[in-house]
């Protein structure tokens, strides 16, 4: 549990409270979010299914899909299982070791960059598709689509270095009880004994720059697609593409939003239950909306899962 020296208790695992503060709807919350993961998972998992199997779909645009379903099913996957746990678990459900919270912080920050990073992608990507069609195959080629998806994963993969770095120098002496659902950077620092000054400049400029990088691209991208679509003279085709632009932006809204919102500034402290309400938005409930309004609204990836749910399909694989 806790090492201990003649005038100091160093922590060596944390307890994370969750949801403490509904204790008695604890099990509505359980199967809200049971609900909410497992309905991410099968929407996450079908896409990769039908975007492997279905050779209609082998385009760049779901190439970067299949990605962004991988992405979300690690995202939730790294933090809602241990959540669910304390909802209904014991007191031990609840621990968790101070290795393997800076394990879940390092791998929650490296996924949720790396899906920055995709999304400024696939927004590129629809950019050249609508605003430069005659020359998307020459500027969105498999190789520019493998190199892309590979830098979004290597630029996320070293987004948390610094920050897990810089987190791993800091004494916990204290309290070891994490106001939150999961190993987030702004509970463990107001736990932290030591100088955070450092630690907070850090994570708010590489969250800073994580955010503007990517949502700059996404903004430019889809400046370009509106100002594209402006000029289609049919209106039932713009009504369409606007309603399809709208959807996208709507949900990279709430991500980025959210993430604006607890990463960019320097202080570690606001209403913690407030912080938790927004972090159920970009941990749980993004992920749940994204497949819903990146692919299972798009036609063709309708019809791929109508074939791949069909016994044709399966003999013929």
């Amino acid at each position: 549990m806790q090492s201990y020296t003649p005038n100091l208790t160093h922590v060596t695992e944390f307890v994370m409270l969750g949801f403490a503060g509904v204790y008695e709807a604890r099990f509505l919350f359980f199967t809200l979010f049971l609900i909410m993961y497992l309905i991410t998972l099968v929407e996450n998992l079908a896409i990769i299914l039908v975007v492997s199997l279905d050779h209609r779909l082998r385009r760049p645009m779901y190439f970067f899909l299949r990605h962004l379903s991988c992405l979300e099913i690690g995202y939730t996957s790294v933090t809602v299982p241990k959540m669910l746990a304390g909802f209904i678990g014991g007191d031990g459900d609840k621990n968790i070791s101070y290795a393997g919270c800076l394990s879940q912080l390092f791998i929650f920050t490296f996924l949720g960059a790396t899906e920055c990073f995709l999304l400024a992608a696939m927004a590129y990507d629809r950019y050249v598709a609508i605003c430069m069609p005659l020359r998307y195959g020459a500027l969105v080629s498999w190789g520019t689509c493998i190199r892309l998806a590979g830098a979004c994963w290597l630029a996320g993969f070293l987004t948390p270095m610094l920050p897990i770095y810089l987190m791993s120098q800091l004494t916990f002496c204290g309290s070891n009880v994490i106001d939150h659902f999961f190993c987030d950077a702004s509970p463990l620092l107001a736990l932290s004994c030591s100088d955070v000054t450092l630690k907070e400049t850090a994570d708010f400029l590489v969250s800073l720059a994580v955010l503007l990088t990517s949502s700059a691209v996404i903004a430019v991208s889809y400046g370009n697609i509106v100002w594209t679509l402006l000029h289609i003279r049919s209106a039932a085709e713009r009504r369409k593409a606007f309603s399809t632009c709208a959807a996208h932006l709507t949900v990279v809204s709430l991500f980025y939003g959210t993430l604006f919102f607890m990463y960019v500034r320097t202080k570690v402290a606001s209403s913690i239950n407030f912080n938790k309400v927004v972090s159920v938005f970009y941990s749980i409930v993004t992920p749940m909306l994204n497949p819903l309004i990146y692919s299972l609204r798009n036609k063709e990836v309708k019809e791929a899962l109508s074939r791949a749910f069909s016994l044709k399909f399966w003999k013929g694989q």
